[in-house]
């Protein structure tokens, strides 16, 4: 019986700026469109877990500037970019952009109504995320904040997924067993392996059928992720 569901925060909850990448990309002369560049990212976090979390999984933190580097270079690629000084300019201006929170400053559309569900259903809800410290103050500004029961920032509790310790944490906070939560994110090597790891079920977010055949139970948003857990109650 589930009791509690988790949520990662990054393109989970909050949705990367894309048209604020788009609009620097058109001051370098090339154009994309936000739509485009949001399908980019689809393409780019599952070669990013692929080509890095998946080959040393935890050896690599997903906050580490070597990772952000690539994940700027995933997404560039997927839209064409191949122009090494574009791709340079693109990850020096990540790096300054709305510091410290940075790019994830978008609510997800189906944030709020996902989380009125799981909690309307008697849900204890939380976020896990590997994150700067900043996650929090996001949720807040964003309005998502009041939906949660806690909120568990890597940098504050100092262990990040995959590493199972911070999900023990989210059940110590939630005060449910590990087979009584269910976890939402959209990284299978850091998030699915995470959660299984601490004995809890995961939903991978998979908006566009990029991940093919995946031993986990994958949903296109983060509310039909919360109805698919609802469901298997």
């Amino acid at each position: 019986m589930i009791r509690a569901v988790f949520f990662d925060a990054g393109n989970t909850l909050v949705r990367m700026n894309y048209a604020a990448i788009a609009a620097e990309l058109a001051t370098h002369g090339v154009r994309a469109t936000p739509d485009e560049v949001q399908r980019a990212e689809w393409r780019a976090r599952v070669r990013l877990d692929e080509e890095v979390f998946a080959r040393a999984p935890g050896a690599v933190s997903t906050e580490s500037r070597s990772s952000a580097a690539r994940y700027v270079r995933l997404i560039l690629e997927a839209l064409g970019v191949i122009d090494e000084a574009v791709i340079d300019a693109l990850t020096e201006w990540r790096r300054s952009y709305n510091a410290p929170a940075g790019l994830f400053n978008v609510a997800d559309p189906l944030a709020e109504p996902a989380l009125r569900l799981a909690r309307g259903r008697g849900l204890g809800v939380g976020v896990i995320s590997n994150s700067n410290g900043t996650i929090r103050a996001i949720l807040r500004t964003l309005g998502l904040l009041p939906y949660l029961d806690f909120v568990l920032d890597s940098a504050e509790v100092g262990v990040e997924k995959p590493d199972p310790r911070i999900f023990d944490l989210a059940l110590a906070e939630a005060r449910v067993a590990a087979r009584e939560a269910a976890y939402v994110g959209d990284l299978y090597s850091v998030d699915v392996h995470g959660a299984r790891a601490a004995g809890l079920d995961a939903v991978l977010l998979d908006p566009a059928g990029l991940w093919g055949e995946r031993d986990c139970s994958k949903a296109p948003d983060v509310l039909a992720a919360v109805r698919l857990i609802l469901d298997s109650r």
